[in-house]
């Protein structure tokens, strides 16, 4: 029998408008007085004009170096013996950081969004990169974020383009989810539940990201923005929370995680460069009329389907290099049942996407 560990939800979640203005009174209700808020210059600037003024929780204020490393994870871990708990405010990389440390030193971890780009907010897990922002792994913990409180007006305001790239990142959600779960017919019942939302990361984002990009644009909620920022917290992290290994990263991460390689990729967004790495892996796949039909959405989107779309002109040995790195054993391109991935597959799979093998299918 196949079995998965299900770490499904921060113990509470709460959308609503002007619910940083009751952000107190809910660490109040946890116990936690004192707490070291641990932010980015961007992000703490992004959340000023919502942070309340509180009166009974003492903060303070932490900037984070850029990374979510092992050196950022031991400084901040050696700043916690004084706080009940951490408020991680800000992107997937801070709040990363936050539930590592969190989880280092046993203490609640409050989740405090500032842009819609991934799953981290939802998720118990961390992805870790070194300081030079190489990929590193990722850790899973045994005890997930107490509260997760979302505001969307601050969210519609967070830049277009990390939010065109949350889509990316949740797209391949489905991607990834499917290469492994679809072949598997004896589903446990949370494989059924990680499969299912894992489908609706695609079936939404394809009918509601334009709408929801709408919304960005004009500055105005609607229900298409709610319905897509939750599909990107919620539904994905759903996918890995239920569906354990068999619903997290697979081939499109790993091509994610190969690019770190180049360090004309460093300075391109994670989920721009997923959105490629689905590419990738369905051309690993067998699957170019997947490409061709995925063409429309992400022309309308802005996402890459090549490297040369992605604004990176790679050589070859650079284009191995990134091969390479995709395939080292530990990666979870391994996990697809297409056969032994090898750096020559990967590398004449980028070749093909170059040279747009898919188009004409």
């Amino acid at each position: 029998m196949k079995t998965v560990h299900v770490h499904a939800a921060p113990s509470e979640y709460i959308l609503e408008e002007g619910i940083l203005k009751k952000l107190e009174g809910l660490l109040v209700a946890r116990g936690i007085l004192r707490a070291l808020i641990v932010t980015g210059t961007k992000s703490w600037a992004a959340i000023d004009d919502f942070w309340p003024a509180m009166v009974e929780v003492q903060t303070e204020l932490y900037t984070y170096g850029g990374e979510c490393s092992f050196s950022e994870i031991d400084r901040v871990t050696a700043m916690m013996e004084d706080y009940d708990a951490i408020i991680g405010v800000g992107g997937g990389k801070v709040i990363d950081l936050a539930k590592a440390v969190a989880n280092e030193v046993h203490k609640q971890v409050i989740v405090v969004p500032t842009l819609a780009s991934n799953c981290a907010p939802w998720t118990p897990l961390s992805v870790l990169y070194d300081d030079t922002g190489a990929f590193v792994r990722y850790d899973v913990y045994p005890v997930a974020s107490s509260l997760l409180v979302v505001e969307p007006a601050l969210l519609l305001q967070a830049p277009r383009d990390l939010f065109v790239a949350g889509i990316g990142d949740t797209i391949a959600k489905w991607y990834e989810a499917d290469v492994q779960l679809g072949s598997i017919a004896a589903k446990t019942v949370p494989m059924m539940i990680s499969y299912e939302a894992a489908r609706q990361c695609k079936d939404i984002l394809l009918a509601q990201s334009e709408a929801a990009l709408a919304a960005v644009d004009a500055g105005v909620v609607n229900d298409a923005f709610i319905q897509v920022i939750e599909t990107m917290f919620m539904y994905a992290g759903m996918v890995g929370g239920y569906g354990d290994h068999y619903g997290r990263t697979a081939g499109a991460h790993s091509i994610h995680n190969g690019l770190t390689a180049l360090e004309a990729a460093h300075t391109k967004l994670h989920g721009i460069k997923v959105a490629y790495g689905i590419c990738v892996q369905l051309m690993l796949e067998g699957r170019q009329s997947e490409i061709a039909a995925l063409r429309p959405f992400y022309k309308a989107l802005g996402l890459p389907q090549s490297l040369k779309e992605l604004g990176i002109d790679a050589t070859d040995a650079e284009l191995l290099a990134v091969a390479q790195k995709a395939t080292i054993p530990e990666e979870s391109i391994h996990l697809m049942p297409n056969g032994e991935m090898t750096a020559t597959r990967v590398f004449d799979a980028m070749k093909a996407l170059e040279n747009h093998a898919f188009v004409s299918l």
